[in-house]
Formats: C-alpha cells, sequence, structure tokens
C-alpha cells in the first residue's frame, strides 16, 4: 500500500511546471494572472519563445493587500 502512495502521490505533486517568471503555481492562494513584462503578453521575444513567461505570455505573480 505504501508504494501506491508514493507513486500516486508523485503524479499529484509534480504538478504544472514554473515558468522563471513565476512566484508561485497557479491557483496559489493569494496570486493571479499577469502580462509577461518582457515579452509583453505575446509570448516571444524575436523568432523564440520567452524564456520569462515560457511562451505562454503569462506570469503568476503575489497580489498585493492591505
Amino acid at each position: 500500500m505504501g508504494g501506491d502512495r508514493n507513486q500516486s502521490g508523485g503524479s499529484a505533486s509534480s504538478g504544472p511546471k514554473l515558468n522563471s517568471g513565476d512566484e508561485a503555481k497557479p491557483a496559489t492562494p493569494g496570486t493571479g494572472e499577469n502580462i509577461c513584462p518582457d515579452c509583453r503578453g505575446s509570448g516571444r521575444i524575436g523568432a523564440q519563445p520567452c524564456k520569462t513567461c515560457g511562451g505562454t505570455g503569462k506570469v503568476i505573480e503575489g497580489i498585493g493587500g492591505g
């Protein structure tokens, strides 16, 4: 049984890949999507995918609070 838990736990923990511009995983409380500051939302810099957002045009950032 312990092996089964580790296998399913490993699959669940792999989750979405973080890009270099992400501050947290998607859907983390206190975060939201923002336009990538480097490619300005296009997902590309020149002919290459943007390394900051991984080509999505979006980054996950913390949102401010008062």
